[in-house]
């Protein structure tokens, strides 16, 4: 009776382990030269299905490589949008396709300029969103927007 239930639980096991594989496969990554590189260990974007999942960017312009350090909440605003919006377009998409956005801000009194040119990337059906403030983003950015996408 001992090795029936050794053997069911090794055979469970064995399900779960070729059911993750099977789930992992399935995402491909999506990567482009018009952006900024990962600075870790992530991906730019990750497609599973029709669902694109894009990673958070900061204000670095990827011509020069350089974060926007001076830059005002605007202009990091702004190339933050681009860069996602670059991501989107290495997979054939627009920020039309964009469904929800978590947008983190160093400072909440920067809310309505940020809004101001988030909202000229977003001028029909706006994607669902949230915004808060945090104690710190990666190289002392202002803003930093996660994205997801939906390819209809």
């Amino acid at each position: 009776m001992i090795r029936f239930h050794a053997a069911l639980a090794l055979a469970g096991s064995l399900l779960l382990a070729t059911h993750a594989t099977a789930q992992t496969a399935g995402k491909t990554v999506i990567a482009t030269p018009n952006a900024p590189e990962a600075i870790g260990p992530y991906s730019q974007a990750i497609k599973v299905g029709n669902m694109v999942f894009l990673a958070g960017q900061v204000a670095i312009d990827p011509k020069t490589k350089q974060f926007m350090k001076d830059a005002g909440i605007e202009d990091q605003t702004r190339q933050v949008l681009e860069n996602l919006k670059a991501v989107l377009e290495a997979d054939g998409l627009t920020m039309d396709h964009v469904v929800s956005t978590n947008v983190f801000l160093k400072d909440l009194n920067d809310f309505g300029k940020m809004n101001g040119v988030y909202g000229s990337y977003f001028k029909t059906a706006p994607p669902a969103r949230a915004t808060v403030e945090v104690a710190r983003l990666p190289l002392d950015a202002k803003v930093e927007i996660v994205a997801i996408a939906v390819r209809p």
